[in-house]
């Protein structure tokens, strides 16, 4: 099947949830979806972010319908915020889709702790995103939707295997971001081989954007600003960089082309940059054993345990 980035399926009647959709991949991946015709629930943590980027939308696609974003607070570092939010959502109905995508990609120098006491990077990347992905499973499955989970090249550049995922001794801010995407990745594969196994009728996919950069992406009055000197040095890199609008191409394939299974790896044609592509995912998540030891790492912290009868049995 031909596949256009820039032009995609007719998504009318549709309904997608973006984590992190005020600015960057989220944003972009937003936007693309309205083109298509979707309905997206835009979440962030900042109400004049998401009024900032839902006006963007409204700019740049002006055909689409008054009522096509709507905005959610949505905090995936705070598990109370992300069991709100998922309640509002659930209370709409069924859900096509999901794009866990809000996290910290600059990790702080120092190692830092969320309200309930977990490395924040970890919490953030990996955690929320478990945690709202179990609480909106039956409304995935009322829908037979689908959850994409943002990998990273990072876990194929180091392979940290998360034996400490919060990083209690050893902390780094480049190990924090990789250990959280590697923790992302191979929960977004044991997702899929659980759902399969529960007979759930929801499919779960992992994607990266290859290496996107905000100073190759278009400016944005409110979404993206970059000053002249993030431009000039991201220009540097153009023969491997990409901007985030084309980052989002392949977690937007992810999340809509029907011919996308569960259990996939989707990414840039080269790598870090170019039209989404079919990926060998990095060793690393694909571990069962590290998969499983990370489930049950989730489960504890987070105390949220996947209804999979409960989806099975919400299956149209």
């Amino acid at each position: 099947m031909t596949w256009d980035p820039r032009s995609l399926p007719d998504l009318s009647g549709r309904v997608y949830l973006v984590t992190g959709s005020n600015a960057g991949l989220g944003y972009f991946a937003s936007e693309q979806l309205v083109r298509a015709g979707a309905s997206v629930l835009m979440s962030g943590r900042h109400p004049n972010r998401l009024s900032a980027a839902r006006a963007a939308i409204r700019r740049r696609v002006p055909d689409a319908a008054p009522d096509a974003t709507e905005p959610l607070i949505l905090d995936t570092s705070n598990l109370g915020s992300v069991r709100s939010a998922a309640a509002s959502v659930r209370g709409r109905g069924g859900l096509d889709g999901v794009l866990l995508n809000a996290g910290i990609v600059h990790a702080p120098r120092a190692r830092e702790t969320t309200i309930e006491g977990h490395e924040v990077v970890f919490a953030t990347n990996a955690l929320g995103h478990f945690a709202l992905a179990g609480e909106l499973l039956t409304a995935l499955a009322e829908a037979s939707g689908r959850m994409v989970w943002v990998g990273s090249m990072s876990a194929r550049i180091s392979p940290y295997d998360p034996v400490d995922p919060h990083l209690e001794d050893r902390y780094s801010a480049w190990r924090a971001y990789v250990q959280s995407k590697v923790a992302t990745a191979a929960l977004g594969f044991e997702a899929d081989r659980r759902l399969r196994a529960a007979e759930v009728p929801v499919a779960s996919v992992v994607a990266h954007p290859g290496y996107s950069t905000g100073g190759r992406t278009p400016g944005i009055a409110g979404v993206n600003e970059p000053s002249r000197m993030k431009r000039f040095r991201d220009n540097l890199q153009a023969a491997v960089a990409q901007s985030k609008e084309h980052g989002a191409w392949p977690l937007v394939r992810a999340l809509v082309d029907p011919e996308v299974q569960g259990g996939e790896f989707w990414g840039p044609r080269t790598g870090t940059r170019g039209e989404p592509r079919r990926r060998a995912a990095p060793k690393i998540t694909r571990d069962t054993e590290i998969a499983a030891r990370l489930w049950d790492v989730a489960e504890s912290a987070t105390g949220v345990h996947w209804p999979f009868e409960q989806a099975a049995a919400a299956r149209t």
